[in-house]
């Protein structure tokens, strides 16, 4: 893989990169601002690019704001936000992006490098990894009309593991449920949804966990 690192921590940044060279990624260029980020997209146009949120000048939210823009420039942009914080402003215009490959893992939170690299696969391959943390603040945000309210709980618990990142036979694993259950679960989510079988299954997917996570 072909990785932007974007994280004003000098220290941070070096051991990111040091552990992506050693699990074979290519790092092909490391930013300590936003604005630096969007043009080492724009000229790199990596498989992933790893960004913290809050970098110079304002240290609040300048790395999700340059995420955004540079999934502007560059469509559909694969972006890993690996933060200390959940900062939900720009985090819906990030995810409001129904191509996918996006993910928000919280630094304190990641405890197995495997899974930051299984995560960091999964967005550049096109899908989506969220902390539940992640997901639980942004949860709080959850509209009036919310697109959700026809979906059983047993479908939120579903759609909720879906929004983590989890497979299929794991979401099985976490309720106790058959692979044939969980797959009758998600059909039922995509109907309710208004999510048709001709915009394929992992466009479906991501757009299902999209509305979880924008209500």
């Amino acid at each position: 893989m072909r990785v932007v690192v974007a994280d004003d921590a000098v220290l941070i940044r070096e051991g990111l990169i040091r552990l992506l060279e050693e699990f074979g990624c290519q790092v092909v260029a490391a930013v300590g601002d936003g604005d630096s980020l969007v043009e080492a997209v724009a000229e790199h146009r990596p498989d992933v690019s790893v960004v913290d949120v809050r970098m110079p000048p304002g240290f609040t939210d300048e790395g999700l704001r340059a995420a955004v823009e540079a999934r502007r420039r560059v469509p559909g942009a694969p972006v890993l936000i690996l933060s200390q914080y959940v900062e939900v402003s720009y985090a819906d215009d990030l995810l409001a992006d129904a191509r996918g490959a996006v993910g928000y893992l919280l630094k304190d939170r990641v405890v197995d490098v495997e899974d930051f690299l299984g995560g960091l696969r999964t967005v550049a391959a096109g899908g989506t990894v969220f902390d539940p943390q992640v997901v639980a603040q942004l949860m709080v945000r959850r509209r009036r009309d919310d697109p959700l309210a026809l979906l059983t709980p047993r479908e939120r618990e579903v759609l909720g593991l879906m929004a983590e990142g989890r497979s299929n036979p794991a979401i099985g694993r976490q309720l106790v449920i058959s692979d044939g259950a969980v797959e009758k679960h998600i059909r039922s989510i995509f109907a309710k949804l208004g999510l048709y079988a001709e915009d394929g299954d992992q466009h479906r997917r991501v757009l299902a966990v999209l509305a979880y996570l924008r209500s």
